[in-house]
């Protein structure tokens, strides 16, 4: 098959899916591109168009989630077809759609209690790779035409620190599967049921590097005591005490990084204005607030 633009391969996708395209409305484009589509029976699909390149992560994703499922795990649902499906140079997933017009998102004590169900699981029978923060940061920072020199040096030199610092923490609560990327943006209602998405970035590791982004949201993006209280309550463990969250929030600073660099290089004005904003902060090492991507 020759290679095709993502809305070929979305028309694609759903023909060999049994879907009708026809009605697709575009919801986001960037590393991965989504689609809601419209359907007469049921509820509306959300496709997911991905580069071919991350075929791996795309069937990964729809392996562990129907496992899962299969686990009373409250997650994101992947439609009942045969997928991944390949499309040139793209590779498409279809998942359920859930309504979220009628109610904000899920709260932090949600998904503290997701992350709680989630760690408690047992072993999927799926390879999972090991936890590897900001693997492929530096090739980002380094390859990008739009971050000045100075800053690709500092941003390369403080992962470096900071993995060096990692390697060398004691995690009270051990190892096991983690979601990779979770905070309460990736969680969202199926009626009155919270449920975990995006699962893009399972891995299995210390289990602490999934609590670590919704404590870095009370540094970063206006998290309350209270929000934070309640999320560590649910959980059943509060690690603001640990000396090794510094370095697990700092990872998490230096990744957020990533969607604003990528952003960047393709001329989006915003994103290299709080990227500045950001990596400023960074580079003088204070705790201010940042604008929610």
């Amino acid at each position: 098959m020759p290679d095709l633009p993502d809305t070929a391969a979305l028309v694609h996708a759903c023909r060999e899916a049994g879907l009708a395209p026809g009605d697709a409305a575009l919801l986001r484009r960037h590393a991965t591109t989504v689609y809601r589509i419209p359907t007469t029976a049921g509820p509306d699909v959300i496709a997911k168009v991905a580069p071919r390149a991350t075929r791996h992560r795309a069937e990964r994703a729809i392996h562990l989630t129907r496992w899962l499922r299969a686990h009373d795990f409250p997650c994101t649902q992947p439609v009942e077809v045969s997928q991944p499906i390949d499309a040139g140079a793209f590779v498409v997933t279809f998942w359920k759609h859930y309504d979220q017009t009628q109610r904000g998102l899920p709260s932090a004590r949600h998904l503290g209690a997701l992350l709680r169900q989630l760690h408690d699981l047992p072993a999927p029978p799926i390879d999972l790779p090991a936890a590897a923060p900001l693997q492929h940061f530096a090739d980002l920072v380094t390859s990008s035409a739009t971050l000045p020199d100075d800053d690709r040096t500092w941003l390369v030199a403080e992962r470096h620190r900071l993995l060096a610092e990692y390697a060398e923490l004691d995690f009270p609560l051990g190892t096991g599967m983690l979601h990779g990327d979770a905070y309460p943006g990736n969680t969202l209602w199926d009626g009155n049921t919270a449920l975990l998405g995006d699962w893009d970035e399972p891995a299995f590791g210390p289990r602490e590097l999934d609590l670590a982004p919704t404590l870095q949201g009370g540094i970063r993006f206006g998290r309350s005591t209270a929000e934070l209280d309640a999320f560590t309550t649910a959980y059943g463990y509060d690690p603001r005490d640990w000396s090794g969250l510094p370095i697990l929030t700092g990872l998490r600073d230096l990744h957020t990084l990533g969607s604003f660099i990528r952003r960047a290089q393709h001329g989006d004005a915003t994103a290299v204005k709080e990227l500045d904003i950001r990596i400023t902060s960074l580079r003088r090492r204070d705790n201010s607030s940042w604008r929610a991507a």
